[in-house]
């Protein structure tokens, strides 16, 4: 099943192939308008921290003016790695919406689960899976050619 949002953050994720960058795309949405969308640039600023969750994230503060984005949802091509999974409670996204699950970072269940644990003081609703195949293929095409 096709979902709107998760094509936007495809596309997101198609340019930061064309850049040179892992593709991973995000999207977060309040009241059914997309307020953020961008895609990984770790290469093009030279920062660890410019992950597609992470950057989406600081825009969607910006844009609403506030930390919180509790009546919003996050939607991204990966499973989100431990330091975005971080950024998701810390922002406390209502709904987080992935992919493809990541089997060596991912930090929603493939190798850690962080925000399944009660022990923080924010669990979002997580939906996984949503347009697999689709963001699965990006990755594969992707670091086919750097294998």
């Amino acid at each position: 099943m096709i979902n709107p949002y998760m094509e936007i953050a495809i596309q997101e994720a198609r340019k930061a192939a064309e850049e040179g960058e892992i593709p991973v795309g995000a999207v977060i949405v309040k009241d059914r308008l997309i307020i953020s969308r961008t895609h990984n640039l770790r290469e093009a600023m030279g920062s660890a921290t410019a992950h597609a969750e992470i950057l989406a994230i600081e825009e969607a503060c910006k844009i609403l003016g506030r930390w919180r984005l509790d009546d919003c949802d996050l939607y991204v091509t990966l499973e989100p790695c431990p330091m975005c999974a971080g950024a998701i409670i810390n922002a406390r996204l209502r709904r987080l919406y992935f992919g493809a699950a990541d089997p060596k970072a991912g930090a929603v269940g493939s190798v850690v689960d962080l925000l399944r644990m009660r022990a923080f003081n924010h669990t979002p609703e997580i939906y996984e899976g949503i347009m697999e195949s689709q963001c699965e293929k990006l990755l594969t095409d992707f670091f086919k050619p750097l294998r």
